[in-house]
């Protein structure tokens, strides 16, 4: 199954609860919340305050990503928010493991983000310990980019790490995020992906959320039918 996570990012903010209730009724899975601090990033956008009160518009899990220095500090304020899913970057947390376990001890599910050029190597040893590994397709701070090509090999390869680990191991799911659309979903889905990212293809999609999502849906299911 893929889900769907429309990313806020590319809402228009001034009407940011409605928008979340449209993606919610156009059968979205998760919504997608960037946060960014103009220091890890080129960027600024949201904090708990946001997030808090995007808990109270929609029952939806909220799938927090942290694009932000020295995340640790602001976990128990996210995770108070009503964030569902808190997604760290490798490069901001020189004690992963610690970031990861604090995540968890807070009831809220960790993940983990590469960069386009940060090594899968990286993860492989937090891999059994998470339940999200979200593989960045474009360099983050910036809605609306193209999708980097040579990251579907890279899901491929994560997905096959993944494969990897011993049974009984919490096997944890593939998001990507940046320039996912109706073209580059099915090749990422069939990689492995099984969390879609995508704002501009479904916030100012031209026939609106629901079609936006349900297109993302029929494009990343088509192609995995085709794979199997």
């Amino acid at each position: 199954m893929v889900k769907i996570a429309p990313s806020i990012l590319a809402a228009d903010f001034a009407e940011l609860g409605a928008a979340v209730r449209a993606a919610e009724a156009g059968g979205a899975d998760y919504i997608h919340v960037d946060v960014m601090d103009g220091h890890f990033v080129p960027n600024i956008t949201i904090g708990p305050p946001v997030v808090a009160a995007l808990r109270r518009v929609t029952a939806l899990p909220l799938d927090v990503h942290l694009m932000i220095e020295a995340p640790d500090r602001f976990l128990a304020d996210f995770a108070r928010a009503g964030a569902s899913i808190i997604t760290v970057h490798v490069e901001t947390c020189p004690h992963l493991h610690r970031t990861v376990q604090a995540i968890r001890n807070l009831g809220v599910k960790p993940g983990v983000t590469l960069n386009p050029v940060t090594s899968l190597e990286s993860v492989r040893e937090i891999l059994p310990y998470v339940s999200q590994v979200l593989v960045m397709t474009v360099n983050p701070g910036f809605g609306g980019q193209g999708y980097i090509p040579t990251m579907t090999a890279k899901v491929a390869r994560l997905a096959a790490m993944i494969g990897e680990l011993p049974e009984g191991t919490e096997r944890a799911e593939i998001e990507v995020d940046g320039g996912i659309d109706a073209t580059t979903a099915g090749p990422a889905a069939a990689a492995g992906a099984r969390v879609l990212v995508a704002g501009t293809n479904i916030f100012r999609h031209v026939d609106g959320v629901a079609a936006g999502i349900r297109n993302l849906r029929a494009a990343a299911c088509g192609m995995m039918l085709k794979r199997d």
